[in-house]
């Protein structure tokens, strides 16, 4: 990874630690449960319905630990709309969702999001530069050879990947699979 990807990485990860630093409010997208911990098989301590207003205290991996009229706990984070809601469907939301991962949405100005989860199109559109940040990333880079002492000293060897191949039309006549190497 190169340098400048390194600090774009750090400057990514800082933004989305400051878009959750305080607490804001949300709206349930569908039913589900309230768990005690941000894991699929913790135990349920509530539930949430579909338009419930809720409070978004926290965000790990994609878990959000909310507060609302069925309970406080953790909830999947597609399971709410950050913001005031009204109106929309979870599928709606869904897409609006894959069309930032995937680039459709918006004037094109955005190029990749990947691996940013829980950042809509407008909290995209509204980052800005933040050069303290910047320095705090910058501050954490180490050299080549000090990157290459670390690995060795974990036993981890560079390894080459081949890409996949240019996925091909179905015998059928239909398109390939969308998501290739262009």
């Amino acid at each position: 990874m190169s340098k400048l990807c390194a600090i774009l990485l750090g400057v990514s990860i800082a933004a989305v630690g400051a878009v959750f630093a305080a607490s804001e409010n949300g709206v349930a997208l569908k039913a589900d449960d309230i768990r005690s911990q941000p894991f699929k098989d913790a135990s349920a301590v509530g539930s949430l319905k579909k338009g419930d207003t809720v409070e978004i205290a926290e965000k790990k991996g994609g878990w959000l630990r909310i507060k609302a009229r069925g309970g406080s706990g953790w909830v999947r984070m597609l399971s709410v709309k950050r913001g005031s809601g009204g109106g929309s469907s979870a599928a709606g939301e869904l897409g609006g969702i894959a069309d930032v991962s995937t680039g459709r949405a918006g004037t094109g100005q955005i190029t990749s999001t990947t691996g940013v989860r829980g950042l809509g199109e407008e909290d995209l559109k509204a980052a800005k530069f933040d050069a303290a940040e910047l320095a705090k990333a910058q501050a954490n880079a180490v050299s080549p050879q000090t990157a290459q002492q670390f690995a060795a000293q974990g036993n981890l060897v560079a390894r080459e990947v081949a890409l996949l191949p240019n996925p091909q039309p179905s015998a059928g006549g239909g398109d390939a699979p969308r998501g290739g190497r262009q």
